[in-house]
């Protein structure tokens, strides 16, 4: 019974988590919109990988990292400076790239590595889980171990696999209402992770 209620809540935490916007579900749009919808699921099958290990990890770092804070805030300085970094990255691409009006065929093998690299870029996933798991423990819903991690990681992965899933079928079906959107992608990408890397900074400073 333990083993259900761990996957369901990472299922529905992962869930949640990924219906808020953010440049990983506004890529699978765009992939959704200018690749097909069969790249865009092999681009989720990329973010599924990287996913199940950063909701381990946020699993292991919420047993022991409750009592050294100074190691959360080292975490937080490094994603704030990858979100900057990733920030510039999405402007450069809106600034410099040609709109692509219809759909090209990719790799599947580049869908897939191309999202575990974004995948692996999001420093948000972590402390994301890190903070939702240490809420789980306080309120004793949650008692870490590696088989408690696993069912937990399994259940993310499934609810993050499937609200990412729907983005891009939903995508595919109204196309031609998001097809503006899908020109300026780069720059809503850009303006999210700058605008989420501004708030870690400031929260660094002022803390």
């Amino acid at each position: 019974m333990n083993v259900l209620i761990f996957i369901l809540f990472g299922f529905f935490i992962a869930a949640g988590g990924s219906i808020t916007p953010s440049f990983l579900n506004l890529t699978v749009v765009k992939f959704s919109l200018r690749n097909g919808k069969k790249a865009a699921f092999y681009l989720i099958g990329g973010y599924a990988t990287i996913l199940f290990f950063q909701a381990n990890i946020g699993a292991y770092l919420a047993s022991i990292l409750m009592k050294n804070s100074e190691y959360i805030t080292l975490i937080q300085k490094i994603g704030t400076g990858i979100l900057f970094l990733l920030s510039i990255n999405f402007f450069r691409l809106h600034f410099t790239s040609k709109v692509i009006k219809e759909k090209q065929e990719i790799p599947k093998s580049k869908a897939y590595f191309h999202g575990i690299m974004m995948s692996s870029l999001n420093t948000i996933a972590i402390p994301f889980y890190f903070t939702s798991i240490s809420l789980l423990i306080g309120l004793q819903y949650f008692e870490y171990s590696l088989l408690n991690a696993f069912y937990f990681s399994i259940g993310s992965t499934l609810g993050s696999f499937t609200l990412y899933s729907i983005y891009a079928i939903v995508a595919e079906k109204i196309e031609h209402k998001l097809q503006y959107i899908a020109t300026k992608m780069d720059f809503i990408l850009g303006c999210l992770t700058g605008v989420v890397a501004l708030g870690n900074l400031i929260y660094l400073i002022y803390k």
